[in-house]
């Protein structure tokens, strides 16, 4: 019979996102792995596997309580605008808390494995399609209530709204400034505003 883990496996892979979302990938050693995550390298490795399977498991713990938990509390719970809006406040408070100006941990992964490592591309490409879905869904929905502008389809208002989101994740690491991060966030959300972007 096999022995029971002595550690809560959610804390300890939360650890690890730490150390991970800090250091990034390269940077990461198991020794600073199984420190953060109070575990011997043997326990670390019985229980997660390789470095490469500890990151990926990492990653879609990040992605899960991240964007999938920020989608499901707004999609369908808001006015597609507003919804839209949500979501790039919850992005600027989120970067201006973050002192350590660790960013956003599937952008840095965007930057640092995927362009290598193609299992690692495929799963982030995935993740920034279902944004633009997310987006692409609350621009339908307003066009179709008449609150978001109709001028542009919504797959090309989708894509603007995810490079957007892109851009103030990195911009956010060097410049974490409010002004700076919602001046780049109100404009596009007038450009999307049929009352002031255009017309249906």
């Amino acid at each position: 019979m096999s022995r029971p883990r002595e550690f809560d496996e959610t804390e300890v892979l939360e650890a690890a996102i730490d150390c991970f979302w800090e250091r990034g990938y390269e940077a990461t050693s198991i020794r600073a792995l199984a420190k953060k995550m109070g575990l011997t390298g043997a326990s670390l490795y019985n229980a997660f596997g390789d470095k490469r399977t500890l990151y990926r498991r990492a990653l879609n713990h990040y992605i899960e309580t991240s964007f999938a938990d920020r989608v499901r509390r707004l999609e369908g719970k808001l006015p597609p605008l507003q919804a839209i809006s949500a979501f790039f406040a919850e992005i600027i408070q989120r970067s201006l808390d973050d002192k350590q100006r660790r960013g956003c941990m599937l952008v840095n992964s965007a930057l640092e494995v995927a362009p290598h490592d193609p299992e690692f591309r495929k799963i982030i490409t995935e993740v920034l399609e279902h944004i633009e879905a997310f987006f692409r869904r609350c621009v339908q929905a307003g066009q179709r209530d008449g609150t978001i502008t109709a001028t542009q389809t919504a797959t090309d208002l989708g894509r603007m709204l995810l490079g957007v989101h892109i851009g103030l994740r990195v911009i956010a690491r060097t410049r974490p400034q409010r002004a700076l991060l919602e001046g780049m966030v109100r404009p596009t959300l007038a450009l999307l505003d049929s009352r002031v972007g255009g017309t249906t």
